[in-house]
Formats: C-alpha cells, structure tokens, sequence
C-alpha cells in the first residue's frame, strides 16, 4: 500500500506539471522606448573683460555682456537644423547700439567627424556716419556708388581722421569640421567668407585650424569640475575696399592687410558654467591695425606713414591680450526637464 500511494503520488506530480506547461504563460511587457523629441533649444549669457573677434577687440579693451538664443531640429540623431539669434556689447567707431547676430545652418555627424555648414549676419544697428578730415581728397566727397556724403557724414570727423560707414553689418558663409579621437582629444577646421567684411567692399576670407584637450573627469575627483586646454591659429585674408575707405594713394579703395591671429587658453567648467582664461594675439602692427579698425582713439603720428596710413594713425586694437570669460549655457532637453 504504501509503494502504491507512492506512485499514485508521483503520477499526479507530473501530470500537474504537464497540464501547467500546456497553460498560457502571461508575457511581461517590456518598457516602452523613450519617445524620441526632435526639438532643442540651446541658450545662454557671457560676461568678459573684452570681446576679441578674430585677435581684434571688438569692445576697446572693456568688458563686454553677450547672449544667445538657439532653436534647434534633430532630424535624426546624425543630423541637425538650426537657427540663431544672438548679441554683444561693443565699441565701435561708429557707436552701434550693439552687435545683434543672426544665423542658421546644418550639423550633420558622420562617426567620429562633425560638421557645421551655415550662414551668419552680424548686424550693427544705430550707427553713424564718421568721415575724417585726412580722407577728404580721395576723389571727392562720395559714398561707394558715387552720390554725396551726406552731412551727418561730413559732420562727424574723428580726430585722427579715420573713417567708418554708418552701416557696416555684413554676412559670412561658413563650414566647420570637427573630428573626435576619444574622449579627450578633438581637432577641427574652420573657413568663413565674406563679399564684403563690415560692408566695407573689400571681401575677407578667414580660415583656421582648432584643437581642445578635454581632461578625465577623475581630474578633481567628485567636485564635478571639468577642464579643458584649446588653442586656435587662423589667417584672415582682404580684398580691396571702395572708395569710402580711399586715400590719395589709393582713391579707389585700400587693400586692408592680411594677418595671422591665435589664442591659447584653459578652461573650468562646472554643470552650466565654464570660466575660461585665454591669450590671443596678430601679427599686424598697430598700424595696419589703425587702418583696419578705424579705432576712434587711434593716435596720430606714432605709425610708419604709408600709403593706406598717410596720417601714421597707431592702434592696440589688435594686439595682444588676456580675455577672462564667464558664460552658462544650457539646452531644454537637457537643463529645464
């Protein structure tokens, strides 16, 4: 009896077991996947001791405030379109408001290369007229078409005599490339041009290569401070501009020199923010540098007298120094969800 209760025992076990395989096993559903948003918007302000466009300061050595604003559309993961508003605080001879820039363009990435590809207005509102008395015989008293200055041209004269249009907003195509070794290294390329730098006439062709050092995370241990070195040498290059800018060498235009430009600096970023310490620096000499800018506080006589510079005008406008910069920026996907 009792082996019998046994197998009668053993024989229930497993038809149990083989009518519970045979029933419907409920399935677990697995999480859906994160819905993928193609819209972004990027933004965010800087405070500097001097706003350095391409080694020329663009604020006469004095701090400047700059903010931007950037929509932008993933169509995929590999590919983005963009726009932009953004704006700085300058000091110009031709006292601008501002410096409002407006831009858009494409990044696409391929692997470990990316690229930006686009179009940037710089817009320089509110500006006046300034002629200088040095330029007054350049073949007559005329804008670059030919008509009469007009008189808040003429009535305005900068007393070293040089000389800036009242509008001198102007566009650049551009490219970029970008390429990533690892999570530490990034080298890239630049090219930009214009038909007319500062609306001057004269075209300007500036080129560059890039390079950043991103130090590992463990650097400063848990603090969350990142750091990075970069660098960056470029070569602007001129056309010839009209006759607004003329001297009596050359009534028909000047040609601006082309110069060298480089910075070098170390950077400190924490969640938002990034404090970045830079040196940049030209080749030109104050000089050319006087002839280039226009600088409103250029002194007279100090330069070699030459052909684009009959008055000797000298400029620190693009010489060397030290840029101290503050900036947060953010994303909405990233920062505000």
């Amino acid at each position: 009896m009792k082996t019998g209760a046994l197998l009668a025992t053993a024989l229930a076990m497993i038809s149990g077991s083989a009518f519970a395989a045979d029933l419907p096993v409920k399935a677990v559903k697995a999480p859906p996947p994160a819905a993928f948003d193609p819209w972004d918007v990027a933004f965010g302000s800087a405070i500097m001791n001097d706003y350095v466009f391409r080694g020329v300061t663009q604020s006469n050595h004095k701090p400047s405030v700059a903010a931007y604003f950037e929509p932008r559309y993933n169509v995929t993961k590999d590919l983005q379109l963009y726009v932009g508003l953004s704006g700085e605080s300058i000091s110009f001879t031709n006292r601008p408001a501002a410096e409002i820039d407006i831009y858009g363009g494409i990044r696409p990435t391929f692997g470990a290369f990316a690229f930006d590809i686009g179009v940037w207005g710089y817009l320089y509102p509110g500006g006046t007229c300034y002629y200088g008395a040095a330029n007054a015989f350049n073949g007559g008293l005329t804008d670059s078409a030919g008509r009469p200055l007009s008189a808040e041209c003429l009535a305005n004269a900068v007393p070293n005599a040089n000389t800036m249009k009242k509008d001198v907003s102007f566009y650049e195509v551009y490219g970029k490339a970008n390429y990533t070794v690892n999570d530490n290294w990034q080298f890239g390329v630049t090219e930009f041009y214009s038909p007319s730098f500062l609306n001057s006439g004269a075209w300007g062709n500036y080129a560059s290569v890039t390079g950043k050092y991103t130090a590992p995370s463990t650097l400063f241990g848990s603090s969350g401070v990142g750091m990075y070195v970069s660098g960056e040498f470029g070569r602007q290059w001129f056309g010839t501009t009209d006759s607004f800018y003329g001297t009596a060498a050359f009534p028909n235009g000047i040609h601006y020199t082309d110069y060298n430009t480089w910075n070098v600096g170390v950077g400190f970023t924490y969640k938002v923010f990034t404090l970045d310490l830079r040196y940049s620096d030209t080749n030109l000499s104050k000089g050319d540098c006087s002839v280039f800018t226009g600088a409103f506080n250029a002194t007279v006589g100090t330069a070699p007298i030459t052909g684009i510079n009959p008055a000797g005008n000298s400029s620190n406008w693009c010489g060397a120094t030290g840029i101290v910069k503050l900036s947060a920026d953010l994303t909405a996907v990233t920062n505000l969800k």
